[in-house]
């Protein structure tokens, strides 16, 4: 007596809104984890941190690029982007195409640089300089200290 006839038109109109509906959020969920950026903020810190010379490394997962600025770092992947800000810095910012990107890989400050002045300024340079996006599947941070100047090189 109470009920739906299923040969109603408005039943069929409704089931197809709800099915449409039901279709279309499932399908603008995002198919990956976001990329852990606090993860990555927590090896910055920690290598900050230390009292002497040290070397981090993150793996990136879920990443496709990492933007790296002074006080925080924002990774980006096919689950959205996130935001994490460093408990210590600023840090020192490490493009790919800069002569700190040796220093980071390991090298030493004295092979790279002709003195501690031009060191102290790369550093600032680098610090003051727009960040980009940037490819990375990894994330490596070291701590640098060459006659007075002390630097947490991130890239």
């Amino acid at each position: 007596m109470f009920d739906v006839p299923l040969d109603a038109w408005y039943v069929w109109i409704g089931l197809a809104i709800v099915s449409s509906t039901a279709f279309g959020v499932a399908t603008a969920l995002p198919s990956a984890a976001p990329p852990d950026a606090e993860g990555a903020a927590r090896t910055v810190d920690g290598v900050a941190a230390s009292e002497h010379e040290a070397v981090g490394k993150h793996p990136l997962s879920n990443a496709e690029t990492v933007r790296v600025g002074t006080d925080s770092i924002s990774v980006r992947g096919a689950g959205g982007t996130e935001h994490a800000s460093f408990g210590y810095g600023p840090v020192v910012p490490v493009l790919q195409d800069t002569e700190l990107r040796s220093l980071l890989l390991g090298e030493l400050p004295h092979r790279i640089f002709e003195s501690p002045e031009q060191f102290d300024g790369a550093i600032r340079h680098a610090q003051l300089a727009d960040q980009r996006w940037q490819g990375a599947d990894r994330l490596i941070v070291r701590r640098v200290q060459w006659e007075g100047t002390d630097a947490v090189l991130v890239g």
